[in-house]
């Protein structure tokens, strides 16, 4: 059993989904960087000095009375939190996230019908039996 595991773990499949699972989550973290750093604060400051991240609703007030200036601030009163701001930087980071996978997917399906194409091969030659029934078909319909 050990054996065969071994042969699982080692099959490239199993090697190209590791690479692909640690790719992907460092990517993660750079998308959430790009949105909560790069495009977020042009977004809000266009909007009226608006930090997306601190977008929220009370609840349910804390042990501390409000008002609370940061999600932080009110979750450390023990507040209770509908954080709005913070899932829309999350559904921008999946839309960057979506597309980048798109135009991935796009290139490798475009590759892959290159190499198809190259690789068809030329149809095979028609049989010589084939060719003289056409000729003999071909002469019967002439009047």
């Amino acid at each position: 059993m050990l054996k065969e595991f071994r042969e699982f773990a080692v099959k490239g499949n199993v090697v190209d989904m590791a690479v692909g699972i640690i790719i992907g989550a460092a990517f993660g973290k750079i998308v959430d960087s790009l949105v909560k750093d790069l495009i977020m604060p042009p977004v809000g400051l266009a909007l009226g000095k608006v930090d997306f991240s601190n977008l929220f609703v009370v609840l349910k007030e804390g042990t501390t009375a409000g008002p609370y200036l940061t999600v932080d601030a009110a979750q450390k009163a023990g507040a209770v939190t509908f954080n709005y701001g913070l899932f829309v930087n999350t559904c921008i980071g999946f839309v960057i996230v979506a597309f980048a996978v798109f135009l991935l997917v796009r290139a490798i399906n475009r590759l892959r019908r290159e190499q198809e194409a190259e690789a068809a091969p030329p149809p095979p030659p028609v049989p010589e039996e084939v060719l003289l029934l056409r000729e003999i078909r071909d002469g019967l319909k002439r009047p």
